[in-house]
């Protein structure tokens, strides 16, 4: 028998997480919504720099996950669809991001083998920068590949929620059982 990938044990729907993904998200934007241009492009010490550079990152990972679950190739970073959305306003990239979440989850939705072996190399930029210097071959599965998409998001998800609040905006509450479980008052 096989490694179980654990995106396939009871209980964990990586389309179900997503939802909640969406859910905490959308808390995320409307907040940026609320940024002023300067405010959204601000540089910080830590992660992609800016609220900007470090959504762009999220939703352009996120891009490049769904192609690699579909078993499609990604073309060289110049030529990625999210890429554009570094030079310009929030209302683009939010757009761009909100069509493709309807992708993405109808990709997580129809994976029925987690255990699905998923290998490709990644060729570093001219002059080997980057977290991978050299040609690396990376070997994951389907599972991996879900479970990656999710908390990658939610990394820089936590550093832009920082950024937010050195800017005066306060995102409430992302915890998964907040939004996503079923609640009724208890008589009595």
């Amino acid at each position: 028998m096989g490694r179980r990938g654990v995106m396939d044990k009871p209980g964990l729907d990586p389309a179900r997480i997503y939802t909640y993904l969406l859910l905490a998200r959308e808390r995320v934007l409307a907040a940026t919504r609320d940024l002023s241009l300067a405010q959204y492009t601000q540089e910080f010490p830590f992660a992609h720099r800016s609220v900007q550079a470090t959504l762009v990152h999220v939703a352009g990972a996120e891009w490049m996950y769904n192609r690699r679950l579909r078993g499609e190739e990604i073309p060289p970073p110049a030529e990625r669809p999210f890429r554009r959305f570094a030079e310009t306003a929030f209302a683009p990239l939010e757009a761009a991001w909100r069509a493709q979440s309807a992708e993405t989850k109808q990709t997580l939705g129809a994976i029925v083998d987690w255990d699905r072996p998923i290998e490709y190399v990644v060729t570093p930029p001219p002059g080997g920068t980057g977290p991978l210097p050299r040609p690396t071959r990376i070997r994951t599965t389907a599972g991996g590949f879900a479970t990656q998409l999710i908390v990658h998001e939610v990394h820089h998800r936590a550093q832009v929620m920082a950024m937010l609040r050195q800017l005066g905006a306060v995102v409430e509450v992302l915890d998964y059982s907040a939004l996503m479980f079923e609640r009724s008052e208890v008589a009595g």
